[in-house]
């Protein structure tokens, strides 16, 4: 499973609007970390704070965390200012 997400840099993924990310993880559901596919066997959880995500288990998540930290630091500050300012 080849997630178009996780080669986009932060800048990328900031700048696409919310409804292309959300089309680009529904298309392509799979575990940040390992690239295990969502089947109806393995079901992913995303990430608690910015839901760009989606990892397979705790492992994959804590292993993944130092190369998802900045993006999801901006997309949660991004959240946050859409609901600020509505």
């Amino acid at each position: 499973c080849s997630s178009p997400l996780v080669s986009l840099s932060a800048l990328d993924v900031v700048t696409m609007s919310t409804d292309n990310v959300e089309a680009e993880i529904a298309a392509d559901i799979c575990c940040a970390s390992c690239g295990t596919a969502q089947v109806d066997d393995v079901k992913l959880k995303k990430c608690d704070a910015c839901d760009l995500v989606h990892y397979c288990s705790d492992e994959c998540k804590q292993g993944h965390r130092s190369q998802h930290e900045q993006l999801c630091k901006e997309r949660v500050a991004e959240l946050r200012d859409e609901i600020l300012f509505r």
